[in-house]
């Protein structure tokens, strides 16, 4: 879904790779650890700045792939790390939602799972030689809800955060629906 917005992010995010000269694999271990800092704030309660860190995680996880791609320094070994960071991040950032409170711990490990499985299916297509990045909810679609219902809880109400696990729990479990069903069609031709 928000693969449409590819062209816009390149306008700022390809001058900026540009002129960073880091290994890209440093900022892909640096995004973890920003949201290792999320998920530590909502461990300890506070929406606000959980949710900042994830925007900035997003931002670093964005930063990396444009360093690689302008300073031609893409490797196989820069996908598989980048790969396992987000799984490492998308779960540390549901456990310190879970542990802060703001979700009940099988609707955060349902998400968890969830958000697990469409990375997975997608890696287990592509395997099969099928181009797999379908479906409604796929990492940044999550992220961005999870910061709504941070910045939301925050405003409003901590309870919107449950709202938002639920959403990406549900649309995570659709994804690896519209993901398998992709893929079906795909290997029966």
């Amino acid at each position: 879904m928000l693969d449409n917005l590819r062209p816009q992010v390149k306008i700022v995010m390809d001058p900026l790779a540009r002129r960073i000269r880091i290994n890209p694999n440093i900022l892909t271990v640096t995004g973890l650890l920003v949201s290792v800092l999320s998920a530590y704030m909502f461990a300890t309660g506070d929406l606000l700045l959980g949710g900042i860190f994830i925007a900035l995680s997003g931002f670093v996880d964005m930063l990396d792939g444009a360093v690689a791609r302008k300073n031609s320094s893409t490797t196989p070994f820069g996908g598989v790390l980048d790969s396992t960071m987000d799984r490492l991040a998308d779960a540390f950032i549901l456990i310190g939602i879970i542990y802060g409170g703001f979700t009940n711990w099988l609707i955060g490990i349902l998400a968890i799972h969830a958000s697990i499985t469409v990375s997975y299916v997608r890696a287990r297509a592509e395997s099969e030689g099928i181009k797999c990045n379908v479906g409604v909810a796929e990492r940044p679609e999550r992220l961005v809800i999870l910061m709504a219902g941070a910045f939301l809880g925050y405003l409003i109400t901590p309870s919107i955060m449950n709202t938002a696990v639920i959403i990406i729990m549900a649309l995570g479990y659709i994804t690896v629906i519209q993901r398998l069903y992709h893929s079906w069609k795909e290997l029966k031709q």
